[in-house]
């Protein structure tokens, strides 16, 4: 997902278009994560980015999506780039220390 969203409409509330923006992201998320797997992977990845355009879009993490969109409200900036890659990754395991 590779999307520019319009955060000023003139007959909607920007607090709507924020909510939109939001359960676009969370919709897009789910449905990749239902996905079927390849059978050497354990789980989906997403690299995301976000920024005002796409060539000012920043590497950040899943869970700072969410408040990414809301830093992008308060700012009260008039668009929003949001890139959201998703890949195959292997789970990594943790090496327990024996004493």
């Amino acid at each position: 997902m590779k999307k520019t969203f319009n955060l000023t409409h003139p007959k909607t509330e920007v607090a709507r278009l924020i909510e939109a923006v939001k359960s676009e992201v969370r919709k897009y998320l789910k449905r990749e994560r239902r996905k079927k797997l390849p059978h050497d992977a354990d789980f989906w990845d997403f690299d995301c980015r976000v920024g005002l355009t796409e060539e000012s879009a920043r590497v950040v993490p899943l869970k700072e999506i969410e408040s990414s969109i809301d830093t992008a409200e308060r700012q009260q900036n008039e668009s929003i780039y949001i890139e959201i890659l998703v890949k195959p990754a292997l789970a990594v395991k943790k090496v327990e220390k024996v004493e």
